[in-house]
């Protein structure tokens, strides 16, 4: 097979940083200025250092997908999206963070997981990816969870998994964790892309499942 024939895929690429720099240290995430060598030249990139995400695609037992909505000041909207969080617990992997974020916004556990799809948020302004994981087998924790703020007013939904296709193809949902998990699941249901893709083919970035 040559490369032509290969499957597209991103590539990893690494030039020195001659110097890095926190210009703007914020309460969640800082900004930082890398130069860079780039064949010679000095190439400045201001950026988001982000901790990286996980999100939840949970759905029980008639096929319904579990959204949440909750206010999101940057973009002014109440958004239906789903369980999701940070990487911000030291030493949590993955899987660990997203099973926690589950119980913590929608006070649920899940018997099955398996990773879906895993993507960069905004490449050319901030270094954040999310992971993102299926879940089934959903029941109630034994207690639910204390929540505080903007997370105190989240609202659950079970969806049918059609609904928010045709949601997100109208522009009516916009979160970018629904919208690829959405397209992604609904992809592999319907047999566009084989299961399990996502663990043969992803480009990592250093992180554990």
């Amino acid at each position: 097979m040559t490369a032509a024939d290969a499957p597209i895929a991103d590539e990893h690429a690494s030039y020195e940083v001659t110097d890095s720099t926190v210009v703007y240290e914020g309460a969640v995430w800082d900004v930082r200025r890398d130069h860079v060598d780039y064949d010679g030249h000095d190439m400045v990139r201001e950026y988001i250092d982000h901790t990286g995400a996980v999100a939840v695609f949970a759905e029980d037992d008639e096929g319904r997908v579990l959204v949440i909505q909750q206010y999101r000041h940057p973009v002014q909207l109440r958004d239906w999206e789903l369980p999701a969080g940070l990487l911000d617990h030291e030493g949590e992997d993955h899987l660990t963070a997203a099973q926690r974020e589950l119980g913590e916004e929608a006070d649920l556990e899940a018997d099955h997981w398996e990773p879906l799809v895993r993507y960069n948020t905004s490449s050319g302004g901030s270094d954040e990816f999310i992971q993102v994981y299926r879940a089934r087998g959903v029941r109630a924790t034994a207690s639910a969870f204390e929540r505080e703020a903007e997370e105190a007013d989240i609202v659950t939904r079970w969806v049918p998994r059609a609904e928010l296709v045709e949601g997100i193809l109208a522009g009516r949902l916009q979160n970018s964790a629904l919208v690829v998990a959405t397209l992604a699941v609904d992809a592999i249901e319907r047999g566009a892309v084989e299961r399990g893709a996502v663990e043969r083919g992803a480009v990592e970035r250093g992180a554990t499942a």
